[in-house]
């Protein structure tokens, strides 16, 4: 017998990554908002390493802050140490990553929901969504709570069925021990969802006492200031390191001498695992003429001694991680806390659904983070942040927010898991972008700060400082395309000592600025501006100059791909009445359902040819429905 527990406008099932970015975006939208988590104790826990941020991830996470999110604010006021990566090639790849205090980024996170407007926190088991003519009603709890809402998020993570898998141990659990969801999961496939089993795992927690650091190499933090959040006005100074050592033939012979005994390869592991983040045992395998690979050692917290064992990801016996782990440099005598384990679990095929992140076969549904066969903290929040905003939009009825994919990694992401699906668990990377070098680290606020703002998750004082920052930037732009640089002989000087071969004569600041041995240092001594220019600012100024003539060149390409974004197919197109469409192109395009032609030119099994026949088609106006 269940009893009414309360009615809100949207509910979100689940309080990691993607959870606590969704309740928290749909409360700031002025949604009555509940999260129910199964551990109140345990949102936005980090099961796997404790960082946030890398190539590509990074940047999310900064577009996720762009639009008014929380990740960037809180591993910037308790991360032990932060690095900008990739720092001697071009923008369009650099990327912050900070390694995270994994209790006190918990606490913090907590913190700032329980304090959010509109959203109410609880802890419960939901067992049953409420679904009533193909629309959502709200959920039920194993307490018999039933909560109404019109729009239910599902960000389960790998909670579903999940199952711990260590030698020939095996049993049903979440990441860390805590409880699956197992009804939520056959619900969803009788509601008519398809699911995929995935993969994952994570290495050994090892005591730092126990380490001889004098083996390893030491991995420093910078002392530069660095921030993901552009709200972020105090930096910690005070970096803890990580450290580097390798395995080496010794420990690969340990684990070829036991790879029967993993349940990777004995047959018992059954989901797909990520390419781009294998086991130990599956890089010995598949790189065996590698005599060695990298081990992190990465401290967990200021006030822990657990070290996570970046590297050593693994689902053999306990036994076997301890004789592995006594051939590493450093580890010989290292203490294991938490052995490693792999876990299965269950995930939505995503092209079920909208790119609005809302389920296709139920209105209101809406699912986010590795539910959807997503990997990675940071994909979980852009997803989770987008159906946030997405579901308190069908609530309020307003316009769902859907990014492009030249507006942002996330806008890449969320298109190719609702257009291409995926195989394995998905991760991004720079090369998934074709954009990309308008999808930069250091842009992310110019590319999405107005759009936060109009949604109303940006407040107005940090809103009229981006405005400032934007017309500071494009003033000093105009300045240095006007100014005019003379080969004076104290100009000359400066030139030279750039390292770029001396002017002929007189050049405009801009064109000087192009050249690959220029930064804005200089021609700040060259022609010195009235303006006063943060170091972001002067970034910016020289980056979009800099690279001036391939952002042209991207946008041409932006404008081409929006013109076919712009031609929408109708919903209930009949594909099978398209004359000389191939048959797996229409049975793709039905599966998919394809809102744009740019979008049907992304789907799997669709050519170059299928994309002309139908647009033509759809341009003839004579387009055959579906009957209903």
């Amino acid at each position: 017998m269940t009893y009414d527990a309360g009615h809100y406008d949207v509910i979100v099932i689940g309080a990691g990554h993607a959870g606590v970015e969704a309740a928290a975006a749909s409360a700031r939208r002025g949604a009555k908002t509940l999260m129910l988590s199964l551990n109140l104790d345990m949102i936005a826990f980090m099961p796997c390493n404790p960082s946030i941020g890398g190539p590509a991830k990074g940047i999310v996470v900064r577009e996720v802050d762009a639009l008014g999110g929380l990740m960037g604010r809180v591993i910037d006021k308790t991360h032990i140490q932060m690095r900008l990566l990739n720092t001697r090639k071009g923008p369009a790849v650099r990327a912050l990553r900070a390694q995270a205090d994994k209790p006190l980024y918990l606490k913090e996170m907590k913190r700032l929901l329980e304090n959010q407007e509109n959203l109410t926190l609880r802890q419960g088991m939901v067992e049953k969504i409420l679904v009533e003519d193909d629309q959502v009603k709200g959920v039920v709890t194993e307490t018999k709570a039933a909560y109404y809402a019109p729009s239910v998020i599902v960000t389960t993570g790998t909670f579903m069925r999940g199952r711990v898998i260590i030698g020939d141990l095996s049993y049903e659990s979440g990441p860390n021990n805590q409880r699956p969801t197992v009804t939520l999961s056959e619900q969803l496939e009788e509601l008519g969802i398809e699911m995929v089993r995935f993969k994952t795992g994570t290495p050994m927690r090892v005591n730092s006492h126990t380490i001889d650091y004098s083996k390893t190499e030491i991995q420093p933090g910078e002392t530069e200031p660095r921030s993901f959040s552009y709200e972020t006005t105090e930096f910690i100074t005070d970096q803890i390191p990580c450290w580097l050592t390798y395995t080496n033939e010794t420990t690969h012979e340990v684990i070829n001498e036991n790879l029967g005994l993993s349940p990777m390869y004995s047959g018992m592991i059954k989901g797909t695992g990520p390419r781009y983040c294998p086991s130990i045992e599956d890089k010995v395998v598949r790189f065996n003429d590698k005599p060695r690979h990298q081990i992190f050692l990465e401290p967990e917290g200021r006030d822990t001694e657990e070290v996570y064992v970046q590297g050593l990801s693994t689902s053999l016996p306990e036994y076997v991680q301890k004789q592995m782990m006594e051939t590493v440099p450093g580890l010989e005598n290292a203490e294991i806390m938490r052995a490693g384990y792999a876990i299965e679990y269950d995930s939505v095929v995503p092209t079920q659904l909208w790119p609005s992140l809302e389920t296709k076969q139920i209105d209101g549904l809406f699912t986010a983070g590795q539910i959807n066969g997503t990997s990675g903290y940071e994909e979980a929040a852009g997803q989770g942040l987008m159906a946030g905003i997405n579901a308190a939009a069908k609530t309020l009825n307003v316009e769902p927010l859907i990014l492009d994919r030249s507006e942002g990694y996330i806008g890449v992401m969320i298109d190719d898991l609702v257009t291409k699906g995926t195989r394995e668990p998905y991760r991004l990377l720079t090369s998934r972008a074709e954009f990309r070098l308008m999808l930069r680290h250091d842009n992310a606020d110019l590319r999405l700060t107005e759009k936060g703002y109009e949604l109303g998750l940006i407040p107005e004082e940090r809103y009229n400082r981006f405005t400032e920052k934007r017309r500071k930037i494009e003033e000093e732009k105009k300045r240095l395309e006007n100014e005019i640089v003379k080969a004076t002989e104290d100009v000359q000087d400066i030139v030279k000592e750039s390292g770029t071969t001396p002017l002929k004569e007189a050049v405009r600041a801009s064109d000087l600025l192009r050249r690959p041995e220029i930064d804005y240092s200089y021609i700040e001594r060259l022609t010195p501006s009235d303006i006063a220019l943060t170091a972001d600012e002067k970034e910016q100024v020289e980056i979009q100059i800099k690279y001036s003539g391939y952002i042209k060149k991207s946008l041409e390409q932006i404008e081409k791909m929006r013109n076919m974004e712009s031609k929408k197919i109708p919903d209930d197109i009949d594909y099978d009445a398209i004359q000389g469409l191939a048959s797996e192109a229409a049975d793709r395009l039905k599966a998919v359902q394809p809102l744009s032609v740019g979008q049907a030119s992304r789907v799997s099994g669709v050519n170059p040819a299928d994309i002309s026949i139908l647009l033509v088609y759809i341009e003839q106006g004579n387009v055959a429905r579906v009957s209903g």
